[in-house]
């Protein structure tokens, strides 16, 4: 099918290759020229501002937004609205907030346009192993874009979760989720390295991988991380970011007297990561590295 996608950045951009490996026809567009140019060497027509890329598209359109959630995705959603028309979809695919995202779908609504909120899991390997894709919204424009959907996800990587805002929402927990994972291997490698053994972590963590009980992905990529930083993670500061999503769920859970201990003590210890110099932190921040590319704040003084 022939798609919109706004966005070049380490998502939209292997996003878009992956499309384009799979037979679909992608019109792109991104504030970055050299992100164009990297994108149009693909395969993709690439253009230089949203009205380019709205004509550029024959009906019924479809715009997949892939820009930082909050303002950027809200100016995106609102000026694509302005200049598509009745029956067109917009995908927002970053980790907007899930009421933002059913906000956004009843004001496209309103001039006939559809919004499909999508959570993206999967980070930098998506473009080979594919994404798992948490789609909220309208069921007819969700048939509509199954296709592009199909191509970027593995097999049963992807599925319609319910109305507006519940792919949003469905992405805002599986990322909490993903915190308390990510703060028990943390504090467990942590023990472990501080221990009287003299350990080798990244062969423990290689041997819980086979029959273990704890056998993971991210187990798969910590190995990864400690074969490639070394067992001490010496060029890894203790710090550890947060995209807001932990915050987000803990904020929801508090609002309908959920508890959620696991989740709220990772988000704090997100935030004492950054006044303290723990290893746990060390190895959270390498695994984000590993799974989603993110930056990591290198050690001072080395």
């Amino acid at each position: 099918m022939e798609l919109g996608l706004v966005g070049l950045g380490r998502m939209g951009s292997s996003m878009t290759v992956r499309l384009l490996r799979r037979g679909h026809e992608l019109v792109v567009f991104d504030l970055d020229p050299d992100r164009r140019r990297a994108s149009a060497a693909e395969g993709a027509r690439a253009v230089e501002s949203l009205e380019a890329l709205v004509e550029a598209l024959e009906p019924r359109r479809a715009v997949w937004i892939m820009v930082p959630h909050g303002p950027a995705t809200k100016e995106s959603v609102d000026r694509l609205v302005e200049l598509m028309d009745e029956g067109d979809v917009i995908v927002d695919g970053g980790n907007s907030r899930y009421t933002d995202s059913t906000a956004a779908a009843e004001r496209a609504k309103r001039s006939g346009v559809d919004l499909l909120d999508v959570g993206v899991s999967g980070g930098v390997w998506g473009l080979e192993d594919g994404y798992c894709l948490m789609v909220g919204g309208d069921a007819a424009a969700y048939a509509h874009l199954e296709p592009a959907f199909e191509a970027l996800a593995p097999a049963d990587g992807y599925a319609r979760v319910g109305a507006s805002g519940a792919g949003h929402f469905v992405k805002m927990i599986h990322n909490a989720v993903e915190y308390g994972m990510l703060q028990a291997l943390g504090e467990g490698f942590e023990c472990l390295a501080r221990s009287d053994f003299e350990l080798d972590l990244s062969r423990v963590g290689a041997l819980w991988q086979h029959g273990s009980v704890v056998r993971s992905w991210l187990l798969e990529l910590l190995v990864r991380a400690f074969e490639v930083e070394g067992d001490d993670l010496r060029d890894v500061a203790p710090w550890v970011d947060d995209s807001g999503m932990g915050r987000w769920s803990v904020e929801y859970a508090l609002e309908r007297a959920i508890p959620v201990p696991a989740i709220a003590t990772a988000l704090l210890e997100r935030f004492d990561s950054r006044t303290r110099d723990r290893f746990s932190a060390k190895v959270i921040a390498a695994l984000r590295k590993q799974f989603g590319g993110h930056a990591v704040r290198e050690e001072a003084g080395v």
